[in-house]
């Protein structure tokens, strides 16, 4: 991963090929008004390759494609201007990272807000250092004691993005099931369950609990994290995460099914307030 996710990538190349063929150009010629290789154009288009901005700008040029708005897309893909600015920290860590959690931590970074519905755990951005240590301990077997605390470091430095300027805007629904479910013991719990009674004070975070009175829900096929941007929702994702691997959904029509779901689970959940009170009495034991 150079320049983003691969699902940008891919995104990008598309719309780079397309771009192309409408000004009826062969990948070959494009390659020469820009100066480069043949190999280097495919290689984009296909998303094999990332593409910075600058060559981006190069082959928006050579395609004679004028229109702001969609020159603004084209490089919101290769991430130029994205996420406030914020630097791309986690290609320091590329060497212990799954691609697929660097291509989240990616989405994370640069998304202007994120609405999530978490089934099990705590999300990720809300966790203590000793819960994030217990839930990396149970999902990666056989960590050494230095791969938990690279992997902690690297959830505790993803939470950055709840303090940038401008902040990524946090909507979550936890299922009861996360405040039940004892991580790391009864001290860990408590202090879990402080950490997300403070969170939910702060503006850019809007906390929801789905309490088991509930009942059944559409949530219960499990978790799922819908990303947006503030450039333009077609940059708008879903992502399902499964035990190898993450799905990433871009289609319009299930963009909508998840948008719609989860607009479902917040009118079924408890009130902010009402919330971080229920939270509150779980961890004082009532």
């Amino acid at each position: 991963m150079q320049h983003g996710p691969a699902v940008r990538r891919r995104k990008l190349g598309a719309e780079l090929r397309n771009l192309r063929a409408q000004a009826g150009l062969t990948s070959g010629e494009a390659a020469r008004l820009v100066g480069w290789h043949q190999s280097k154009v495919s290689r984009i288009e296909t998303g094999i390759s990332g593409s910075k901005p600058a060559d981006v700008r190069l082959l928006l040029d050579a395609y004679d494609v004028a229109d702001p708005q969609l020159r603004e897309l084209m490089l919101a893909l290769a991430g130029a201007d994205s996420g406030g600015g914020r630097d791309h920290w986690w290609h320091a860590y590329r060497g212990v990272l799954p691609l697929t959690y660097r291509d989240f931590i990616s989405l994370e970074s640069q998304a202007s807000a994120m609405r999530t519905l978490e089934t099990t755990v705590v999300p990720g951005l809300l966790q203590t250092p000793e819960y994030a240590r217990a839930v990396t301990r149970a999902a990666v077997e056989g960590a050494d004691e230095d791969q938990l605390d690279t992997l902690v470091e690297v959830r505790m430095a993803r939470q950055d993005v709840l303090r940038a300027t401008p902040p990524l805007e946090l909507n979550a629904v936890l299922d009861e099931a996360v405040l039940r479910r004892e991580v790391g013991g009864p001290e860990v719990m408590a202090r879990q369950l402080g950490r997300l009674v403070e969170a939910a004070r702060l503006p850019q975070v809007r906390l929801q609990v789905l309490p088991f009175a509930a009942g059944a829900h559409i949530g219960v096929t499990g978790p799922f994290v819908i990303f947006s941007f503030s450039r333009t929702s077609d940059l708008d994702v879903v992502v399902l995460d499964h035990l190898t691997s993450s799905l990433h959904l871009e289609r319009k029509e299930d963009l909508q099914a998840y948008t719609e779901a989860f607009n479902a689970l917040r009118a079924r959940a408890l009130s902010p307030g009402d919330s971080s009170e229920y939270i509150a009495a779980i961890a004082h034991g009532t």
